[in-house]
């Protein structure tokens, strides 16, 4: 059952449709009055920009709502009894139950084979920086370390899923109990709660991994430049500010002070993988926090058994690891 994007109240449906697929009508939530997804309408680029900028209510209906089929406008009584008994009614929502849960471990797959693919070259053009920069280099062994690197990130991909959804079967365990035993009354259990299923732990993961992958996908294909367009060197003039403390703290932005890419692979990357756990979980941010650590301790200990095999020496065995945390 879809929920609203806003309360996370569940709902039947989330519009109706009038003899044609573009001829709908938005459904109102009872309980906060407002529409109850509308996403619905927007296209996937709308979609995509606001899951970079990771916006709660797009989370929602991508991991809740998306696929629901809408409820169409019946014309007659007769069109009400083809629906069948009350138990033929309930049988057919378990088959479309499962047959989302099959749709969405499809759409899992795809999304790993995609994002673990683009994860893997981002991976390799840093431990090769000189073949990335120019294909012509390319060789049958450069081929044998990207697939190494491939191999890697799966394997890690694979630990780091598995560390996250053994924590989080703990931690929502902990979670009713804590919140059945500060209760006398029954508890109000979230539409969120209601429609959870492990299968959106992966999908969650993954939808949060578009930010980190975006931007450090940008970090390979433009590298930062070390000279000017007229081929003097960049310098850093202290004096150019009055101020010692506001010298001092821009200093932190130069580039061998600050490796940008650990910062949006560890600091960002694991940011928003905390907030759409957060968002899919529906528990406190203390309990997220402790779901990251399990799976980056898993994917952790995965890297350090990979470390020699992927990086083929101590050195670049060294930088995969520093990469390996999510």
């Amino acid at each position: 059952m879809p929920i609203c994007i806003t309360c996370t109240h569940p709902i039947s449906h989330l519009y109706t449709v009038y003899e044609s697929a573009y001829n709908l009508r938005l459904e109102q939530c009872s309980k906060c009055l407002k529409f109850a997804d509308p996403y619905v309408e927007h296209d996937s680029l709308t979609l995509l920009l606001d899951l970079i900028l990771l916006k709660r209510e797009v989370y929602r209906h991508l991991i809740y709502n998306r696929g629901t089929e809408p409820r169409k406008a019946l014309g007659s009584k007769t069109d009400l009894d083809s629906e069948g008994s009350r138990e033929g009614e309930h049988t057919l929502a378990a088959t479309k139950d499962r047959q989302r849960e099959k749709d969405r471990w499809w759409l899992i797959l795809k999304l790993a084979c995609g994002l673990i693919t683009v994860d893997a070259f981002i991976r390799w053009a840093h431990l090769n920086p000189q073949i990335s920069a120019d294909v012509s280099r390319w060789t049958v062994e450069t081929n044998i370390v990207f697939l190494r690197i491939l191999i890697g990130c799966i394997i890690e991909t694979f630990a780091f899923h598995g560390g996250v959804m053994f924590a989080s079967y703990f931690v929502l365990a902990l979670s009713d109990f804590i919140r059945s035993r500060r209760s006398t009354s029954p508890v109000e259990i979230s539409g969120v709660r209601q429609q959870f299923k492990f299968s959106l732990i992966p999908l969650t993961i993954f939808y949060s991994s578009l930010t980190k992958l975006f931007l450090l996908f940008l970090l390979t294909i433009w590298r930062p430049s070390a000279s000017k367009p007229g081929g003097s060197p960049y310098y850093w003039d202290p004096s150019y500010y009055s101020s010692y403390l506001v010298s001092r703290a821009l200093e932190i932005w130069d580039e061998d002070k600050l490796d940008r890419e650990w910062v949006v692979r560890n600091v960002l990357g694991g940011m928003a993988t905390g907030f759409g756990l957060r968002v899919v979980l529906d528990c406190h941010p203390v309990f997220t926090t402790v779901v990251i650590l399990v799976g980056w301790l898993a994917k952790t200990v995965v890297a350090g058994f990979l470390k020699n095999w992927v990086g083929g020496d101590e050195h670049s065995g060294d930088k995969w690891m520093a990469y390996s945390i999510p």
